[in-house]
């Protein structure tokens, strides 16, 4: 049968001879128990458009396909099926979930009824033993593209969290003034012990992954309020005031379910981790506690941030990042060389992270040795050896030890000091391709910085590949943007738009509705790619007691690069944020 399908495949034209017989070579090398069908080689491995293949082996097969639009499903269709998942046992929904598969409805009109479920791939042969478990005699699967499918399955999940549904339980007390002898550790054990507080702390990080949320803050706001505070999109906004509970007695729920803290250290920082399946996906979160004061300074109360680390959110493919023109050529040169360094800089949360992991899965082979020092480690990456940072191997030492080790590529955290500087530069002086980043506001302050760390012109010159600077702005909504009224054309022309520009192009504002926040919705990023050209490297060999800046910016953009506010200014051309994103994130240029 596999190679029955491999020929209609061929027949149809949407793959070739060549890529099916790589498919069947690729088939045949993996165990039996755990072979995968040539449909799925396809496109998991050779890049094959999925839908062209499940929609060719569904009509293979006679399957009916449904397309099914999330925002246009009756509210009674959505609590049908939530209602449908809620009933099941944990272990079938999460095998439903986990092979998306869900229920669309059920036809009582035709004898026994019909139970509908859609699947995004309804030929997978272990959806049959999951719907046996449903006790449905009569039931069909059909065909929904992957993407409608986990939109759906998303929604619905949102408004199952099953930890959240016994908030109200907790019993709210009078905000009246406690002496700090009133919060003893027997206090808050009676506190803490309540199910309905655990489940509030359960509860938000699910909930917190389900929204798409990149950190949860924890705030004291009085003796017996909590804010929880959720980051999306870069912006935080207040989610859930929890009141009638001492902010200690949350806290320390927090700190018993987080590793490598004390629940009873109240006046140092201390960091650890939090390690959660949800929605059957393994999910870290990075937990910060910090002191902080508050009006009753005999609290002792503490500031909780949360980042969430979800390995789904990784781009592992350098095409996804949505590089413009120039910046990705440039970038694709700079990480195809043998050696020299591969410079990200931005502030924090600007995705420098995500950027550099994007390179380093465009090089990760297995003939290379690759190693990373990173403090702490955020995301997992396959086929590169990520050092682990201890109080017995500090930064520092795990800089000097991945010298001894062999690489062939290298990926520093961050250049944070001269010493660091001179190992990533050793390393790339050496033969090794080394990553890394920087916290400046642009790429040709990032020359400035390596220089007034103390490394010399002619080290930076001839070791640097590449300097990105980096920020990310919000993404307009599609569904609620409207275009600009002529009236806004002078706040365009401040952020550097020409009047015959504005005449060419369609400018969109934000408006807001369902379907995002504040009439935005996801986020993308804008690129300053400031690659060392001989003149660039030239200029920086001549400077005397300080680096000319302007001189290498002006350079960089006759050579082609865009200033982050021109790279701005593109991305609103493409309709793809506003000009009020683009004025608060980037400085003239």
């Amino acid at each position: 049968m596999a190679l029955r399908i491999g020929d209609v495949l061929v027949k149809q034209g949407i793959i070739t001879d060549e890529m099916l017989q790589q498919a069947l070579d690729i088939q045949s090398k993996e165990p039996p128990t755990s072979r995968r069908r040539v449909g799925e080689v396809l496109y998991q491995d050779l890049g094959v458009d999925r839908h062209e293949v499940i929609h060719s082996l569904t009509s293979l097969y006679a399957i009916k396909e449904i397309e099914v639009s999330v925002k246009d499903l009756p509210e009674e269709q959505i609590k049908f099926i939530q209602g449908f998942l809620e009933n099941l046992s944990d272990d079938t929904r999460t095998a439903m979930i986990r092979a998306k598969m869900i229920p669309l409805n059920f036809d009582s009109k035709n004898g026994e009824g019909l139970l509908t479920l859609i699947a995004a791939d309804p030929t997978d042969p272990s959806l049959q033993g999951i719907v046996e478990q449903l006790n449905y005699r009569n039931y069909e699967i059909a065909y929904t593209k992957q993407e409608s499918v986990e939109e759906l399955i998303n929604k619905i999940l949102s408004g199952i969290n099953e930890f959240l549904e016994i908030l109200d339980e907790i019993d709210y007390e009078d905000d009246h003034e406690i002496k700090e002898e009133d919060v003893d550790e027997a206090a808050l054990d009676a506190e803490i012990n309540q199910s309905a507080l655990t489940a509030l702390v359960e509860g938000v990080l699910i909930e917190a992954v389900r929204q798409d949320v990149s950190d949860i803050h924890i705030i004291p706001a009085s003796t017996t309020t909590t804010d929880f505070v959720f980051r999306q999109d870069g912006k935080l906004a207040l989610w859930h005031t929890q009141k009638g509970v001492k902010p200690e007695a949350i806290t320390a729920v927090f700190k018993d379910k987080t590793r490598n803290v004390d629940r009873f250290e109240r006046d140092i920082a201390q960091d650890g981790f939090i390690q959660r399946k949800v929605d059957d996906y393994l999910i870290r979160y990075r937990v910060s506690i910090i002191p902080i004061v508050g009006k009753e300074f005999d609290r002792k109360f503490e500031s909780v941030v949360i980042r969430i680390l979800d390995d789904r959110k990784v781009i592992s493919d350098l095409k996804l990042l949505g590089l413009q023109t120039k910046a990705m050529e440039d970038f694709e040169k700079s990480i195809a060389k043998p050696s020299g360094i591969i410079i990200v800089t931005g502030p924090t949360g600007s995705g420098k992270s995500t950027t550099l992991i994007a390179a380093l899965y465009a090089v990760i082979t297995p003939e290379v040795c690759v190693l990373t020092v990173e403090e702490p480690v955020e995301y997992l990456i396959k086929g590169a050896r990520q050092l682990k940072i201890s109080d017995k191997m500090d930064f520092d030492l795990a800089m000097r030890a991945i010298l001894r080790h062999d690489p062939d590529i290298v990926l520093v955290g961050e250049i944070r000091d001269k010493k660091t500087a001179e190992i990533a530069i050793k390393l790339a002086n050496t033969g090794h391709l080394t990553f890394s980043t920087l916290h400046t506001n642009d790429a040709p302050s990032a020359v400035s910085r390596l220089y007034k760390m103390g490394v010399e012109p002619f080290l930076i010159a001839y070791s640097v590949n590449i300097i990105m600077a980096q920020r990310l702005v919000r993404r307009l909504c599609k569904v609620c943007r409207v275009p600009t009224e002529p009236k806004d054309d002078d706040f365009a022309l401040n952020i550097g738009f020409t009047k015959e520009e504005l005449e060419k192009i369609t400018i969109y504002k934000p408006v807001g509705c369902s379907e995002c926040r504040n009439g935005y919705k996801g986020r993308a990023a804008i690129m300053e790619a400031l690659y060392f050209t001989p003149r660039i490297r030239e200029i920086i060999i001549e400077s005397g007691v300080e680096i000319n800046e302007k001189a290498i910016s002006d350079q960089a953009v006759k050579d082609g690069m865009l200033t982050l506010r021109a790279s701005g200014r593109a991305r609103i051309e493409e309709g793809l944020t506003s000009v009020e994103e683009i004025a608060a994130i980037t400085v003239e240029d």
